[in-house]
């Protein structure tokens, strides 16, 4: 079957609903025959300075619709079939443009050019000290967040459709300066979405720099498999293969000690309800307000290696995430509030979404026990994450 690349004009997601695969007002309908995968590109509206942002919407042979556009690379809807082949939208997003730069810039967006926080914002590599935008202050303890005030989250990325075989997808360029943000050197990226007829949704991230920067990227989709606006994530089964996880301060930095999850309300090795301990009398979650922490992942190979599972019982849905990164970042939406509109006009509320970010740990930079991010001319900053969708 060959696939088809297409450039389409019309509103939100009219050409999945054509398709009859999904439902712009996020009604369940039927799946129903075979899917032509295809990349459908249209217009999705104007940044506040005026850029020109791109929809893409990937429609999968296995059936999982994505619509993505360039600002961010953020993902706006994501449908994937419950047990019973229904569709829904899986995570949160906005309608427009205006949304993610007034209410909330992180969903689904790809972040860099440091995912997470470093302390203080500052850094020292090779005897330089590097300054950063403070943008968050957990604890009321500064740092910085995401790359900092304008991270790749906010930047309009050059963007083109990609068709390989039964695979479609998304190229993903842009070019950070030397200084940007603070961090030295220019750092030049490429990132791959590719989504397969196994519904396993496949980022790969690529970056070389001319001067030695710390580099940690990662995607900051949140995922609700209820549907977008449908209640909290507090129901879903979580499992992490991790042993371990980096314990933080009161401003979420990482102390720089790895501590074992056995016995306390941190261990997913086997699957937990996420909402089940919760509410524990724990310092750590007091800190987070709830799952906010980064677990060090038994897989330290850089292979390919499973990193989490989550699992819904009403709906069936099921993922896997399989990374080649030593850490993940688990969030489950503690700062969401009822004051943020989802896409169907229905707010959003506490803990209605969660995140799960493949990483290298926190503050990196100035952790001397942890794996290294620093990227070096000559080298090539590589890493694979797959979501890997199903039910059961």
């Amino acid at each position: 079957m060959k696939t088809r690349v297409q450039g389409f004009l019309c509103a939100g997601v009219a050409a999945c609903v054509a398709a009859g695969c999904c439902s712009d007002k996020g009604v369940d309908v039927k799946k129903s025959g075979a899917v032509e995968p295809s990349v459908v590109v249209k217009p999705f509206g104007k940044t506040k300075d005026g850029q020109l942002v791109n929809h893409y919407t990937l429609t999968g042979a296995g059936g999982v619709v994505m619509d993505v556009i360039d600002y961010g690379g953020k993902v706006v809807r994501l449908y994937t079939p419950d047990r019973s082949g229904a569709k829904t939208d899986i995570t949160l997003g906005f309608n427009e443009v205006a949304g993610y730069e007034t209410q909330d810039k992180y969903f689904g967006s790809l972040i860099g050019r440091y995912g997470n926080r470093i302390a203080n914002g500052k850094f020292t590599l090779d005897g330089a000290t590097y300054t950063l935008p403070t943008n968050n202050a957990p604890g009321s303890i500064p740092c910085s967040l995401h790359g900092g005030d304008k991270g790749f989250d906010a930047y309009v990325w050059h963007s083109e459709p990609l068709s390989e075989g039964k695979n479609v997808g998304i190229k993903f360029n842009m070019t950070s300066p030397d200084g940007d943000q603070g961090y030295p050197g220019k750092l030049d990226i490429t990132v791959r979405y590719w989504l397969t007829p196994e519904n396993v949704w496949r980022i790969e991230y690529e970056a070389v720099t001319d001067k030695a920067t710390p580099v940690n990227m990662t995607q900051h989709l949140y995922f609700n498999f209820k549907g977008e606006a449908e209640g909290t994530i507090l129901d879903h089964e979580l499992t992490l293969f991790a042993d371990r996880m980096t314990p933080v301060d009161k401003g979420l930095i990482p102390t720089g000690a790895l501590v074992p999850v056995k016995g306390t309300p941190f261990d997913f090795t086997t699957p937990w309800l996420i909402g089940a301990r919760i509410d524990a009398d724990n310092e750590q979650l007091r800190f987070g307000g709830g799952y906010d922490h980064n677990w060090v992942l038994n897989s330290q190979s850089g292979k390919l290696a499973p990193a989490a599972a989550l699992y819904e019982k009403t709906t069936g849905r099921y993922l896997e995430v399989w990374t080649t990164e030593p850490a993940i970042q688990f969030y489950c939406g503690n700062f969401l509030t009822d004051k943020v509109p989802g896409k169907r006009g229905k707010n959003l509320c506490h803990r209605g979404g969660l995140a799960l970010e493949t990483q290298h740990s926190p503050d990196s930079p100035n952790q001397p026990g942890f794996p290294s991010t620093i990227l070096r001319p000559g080298a090539v900053y590589k890493t694979v994450t797959e979501y890997r969708f199903g039910v059961r």
